[in-house]
């Protein structure tokens, strides 16, 4: 009897194959800074696969810290945990998420191979659906208490507080809780403020929530369905861009558009423009598209679908638009090539060298469709008047094995009460805490 191979075997034979056959001819850094290196795309059969596999932190080992810096685990033992917020108080919010359940995603062969890739990855775990409080009562760097701050919620990730209406973002609503100085846990189901894009694809499921600097205007994020429109522009309704939302009445517009899959969201302390990390488009080499950060102006467009860094047509999106191609903002900075560029974190003074004053901390997740890898590290990008002025400096490295194995993944990003850096690693579970080198 002939014995044929599973499709499981096929995939991952070809996978293998597409990822030894299309590599990377630029570095890293050729895809960095403000006028990028953007060679000409290169298309595959079957996607670059390039993922580093999940296998946590054995006992005692952690990232490496940059020159100057130290590094300690501020809390373990997490759930996935992807995205920080400090209280007033010096409270440390983490949402321990992921996913949401998402049926019509997937489907296919490509689909298959998309779910093992992501699940090597560690990306596959059931979401744990809380925000959980961590509390240093002693100020030694580490968190001693631990409560489960809001549970039942619906992958949620970003969280802001305006007075005492703490706001969350699910992936499908951003809801207000109140919040009281010191509360270690709020009841109660919460007041829906406005409804997000969703649905049973919910390709890019994560949604950032910030607050205007008056409290008076929420910003959210909303990425794509899709990678480029494959599933066509209807999908995409209200999708791949920032949302402004009243949140009295729940009211919104779109703020900016043709914006991938944005995450971070911060306010530029000099200038006072808001900013975010941009996820940029896969699938047309090892080289392109670079990831970005930019600041973000009221009705921009930023090219998605039709065109990437510009007026840089991509080819692959039919029917064209010529038009919105025409107005494609150019962002700021690019980030490298699917570094999955996502936390996002202006710095101040405090426990870190006077080096990392002025600028901004990025949480680079890690490239799945780049050979070599990109990214599994956090950054930081030098700020001179508002803009950026020079070159990432690594912050935290070495989340990658010898043998190529991932031990963490850095997400969020955010600075403590004392102005150190605070990390989730969602691979690893722990939150790391980066200050200065003691004497």
């Amino acid at each position: 009897m002939r014995i044929f191979p599973s499709v499981g075997v096929v995939v991952s034979a070809a996978i293998s194959l597409a990822a030894c056959a299309e590599t990377a001819h630029l570095a890293v850094a050729d895809g960095t800074g403000p006028s990028p290196r953007l060679p000409p795309p290169v298309t595959t059969l079957i996607p670059t696969v390039k993922i580093a596999p999940a296998d946590p932190w054995p006992a005692g080992v952690g990232p490496t810290p940059g020159p100057g810096l130290a590094v300690n685990a501020f809390a373990d033992g997490l759930d996935h945990p992807r995205w920080l917020y400090v209280l007033p108080n010096g409270d440390v919010l983490v949402a321990e998420t992921n996913a949401p359940p998402r049926p019509d995603d997937g489907k296919g062969v490509k689909g298959w191979v998309m779910k093992s890739v992501m699940k090597r990855a560690g990306a596959a775990v059931p979401s744990a659906n809380r925000i959980t409080l961590l509390r240093d009562t002693d100020g030694d760097g580490v968190a001693d208490q631990r409560t489960a701050f809001l549970e039942k919620l619906n992958s949620p990730f970003g969280m802001t507080l305006v007075g005492e209406a703490f706001y969350v973002a699910d992936t499908d609503a951003v809801r207000r809780f109140t919040y009281r100085a010191g509360d270690t846990a709020l009841t109660g189901p919460g007041v829906k403020v406005a409804d997000l894009p969703a649905g049973t694809i919910n390709r890019h499921w994560t949604k950032n929530v910030i607050a205007s600097p008056d409290g008076r205007r929420l910003f959210a994020t909303v990425g794509s369905n899709s990678n480029v429109a494959e599933n066509g522009m209807a999908a995409e309704e209200g999708r791949a861009a920032i949302w402004e939302i009243d949140p009295a009445t729940g009211a919104h517009r779109i703020f900016a558009s043709g914006l991938r899959n944005p995450n971070g969201l911060a306010w530029e302390p000099v200038g006072g423009a808001l900013w975010t990390t941009v996820n940029e488009r896969d699938e047309i080499g090892s080289d392109l598209v670079p990831d970005y950060m930019t600041s973000v102006r009221d009705g921009g467009f930023y090219g998605w679908p039709y065109s990437y860094f510009g007026g840089n047509v991509d080819t692959r999106v039919k029917p064209g638009n010529p038009a919105l191609v025409a107005r494609a903002l150019v962002p700021d900075y690019a980030l490298g090539p699917h570094t999955a560029s996502l936390g996002l974190a202006f710095s101040r003074p405090g426990v870190l060298p006077a080096a990392f004053t002025s600028g901004a901390f990025v949480g680079q997740h890690g490239s799945w469709n780049r050979n070599p890898r990109s990214g599994y590290k956090v950054i930081f990008v030098p700020f001179t008047g508002g803009r950026p002025s020079g070159p990432p400096l690594d912050i935290l490295t070495g989340f990658i094995s010898p043998d190529g194995k991932a031990m963490g993944r850095p997400v969020g990003v955010v600075l403590d009460k004392t102005g150190a850096l605070l990390v989730a690693d969602d691979v690893g579970n722990r939150i790391w805490r980066v200050r200065g080198q003691r004497p």
